[in-house]
């Protein structure tokens, strides 16, 4: 492609905008004039692109009219905030923040619904969904058309940069703490949560799901085109710094073919399947790539319907800012 894009990405130093602005470096993506954007109390600080420090500047200052596509890589307050200010100005938008309503920026992950991406129209508007949705979303895809899929009990592991780099700054202070045996005090968690699980990710509502929660159920849904999926989730924090781990139960209406269900899923795009007596972890495989790894795929002990599968990812990485440039490289034949 000979022609470039002009682009911006607003939460350009955040974990996950910084992951982003490297994977369109690394996928030499077109990119034209780079704008990078944060709020106030970022803005002037750099951040490396193709050899040079791009200096990141006040988001509320910027014009968007000088950009063709823009990345909301910061919270739902700043999508809200400046999502219609971009589109007034012509400027397509990748929302990673989960802000704007499915009938507005439908949830899109390349491997799974890549194709509701023809015929929309400019200026765009699409979302990435969270990383715990697009994880479950590119292993399910290859299983759609084997599995008569009834209902998903999931249980995810989720490392602590999901909350940002503060949580990540946290743990390590407390891990530091700990083993040097000073007393510990949690100031981001309310809790211990070096060597420890904490049962949620965000404060539940009145009948006990957190946001999170809803999100990845309501996105998975989407992403999927099945409104009346049963979904049972359940997101606990783990110590971990980068990637999320999942066990997930499917069950089906029907007895499931285990060589059907390995050939699928050794064949389909995204998914790097461990072979059977192995097992993927975040830290050995995930953290750094550009798959959901897959392992301990079986059915149930004494359901042959079901079918329990075990998942790790890097969640900054795979789940948002690579599913995001994906999108993005769907699009661009179009924004060109």
């Amino acid at each position: 492609m000979s022609q470039t894009l002009d682009i911006a990405v607003i939460g350009a130093t955040g974990t996950v905008g910084e992951t982003l602005v490297q994977i369109l470096e690394e996928r030499d993506f077109p990119v034209g004039n780079l704008h990078l954007l944060a709020s106030s109390e970022s803005a002037g600080h750099s951040v490396p692109f193709r050899g040079k420090n791009v200096r990141v500047r006040e988001v509320d200052e910027f014009d968007f009219s000088k950009v063709q596509l823009v990345f909301f890589a910061a919270g739902p307050a700043v999508t809200l905030s400046f999502a219609s200010r971009a589109t007034a100005a012509g400027c397509s938008l990748i929302d990673l923040s989960g802000a704007l309503p499915a009938d507005q920026a439908p949830q899109v992950v390349p491997e799974a619904n890549g194709d509701i991406l023809a015929g929309m129209k400019q200026p765009f508007q699409v979302s990435s969904p969270s990383p715990s949705a697009t994880t479950l979303a590119v292993l399910l895809a290859p299983l759609l058309s084997i599995i008569d899929l009834q209902r998903i009990n999931l249980t995810a592991s989720l490392a602590v940069s999901a909350q940002g780099r503060e949580a990540v700054t946290e743990l390590a202070r407390q891990t530091a703490e700990l083993l040097n045996v000073r007393p510990l005090e949690p100031t981001f968690f309310d809790r211990q949560m070096a060597f420890n699980l904490l049962a949620q990710v965000g404060k539940p509502d009145e009948q006990g799901h957190t946001l999170l929660e809803k999100r990845l159920v309501r996105e998975v849904r989407q992403v999927l085109a099945l409104p009346s999926l049963k979904i049972s989730v359940t997101c606990i924090q783990a110590p971990v710094f980068f990637g999320d781990s999942f066990s997930v139960t499917l069950q089906s209406s029907r007895e499931v073919d285990l060589a059907k269900v390995n050939a699928a899923l050794e064949d389909a795009p995204g998914i790097e399947l461990v072979e059977a007596g192995d097992y993927p972890t975040a830290v050995g495989d995930a953290v750094g790539q550009d798959v959901v790894y897959v392992g301990r795929v079986r059915r149930g002990i004494d359901d042959p319907s079901e079918l329990n599968v075990w998942l790790t990812s890097d969640n900054v990485r795979k789940g948002a800012a690579l599913n995001a440039v994906q999108v993005a490289e769907l699009l661009i034949k179009d924004l060109a």
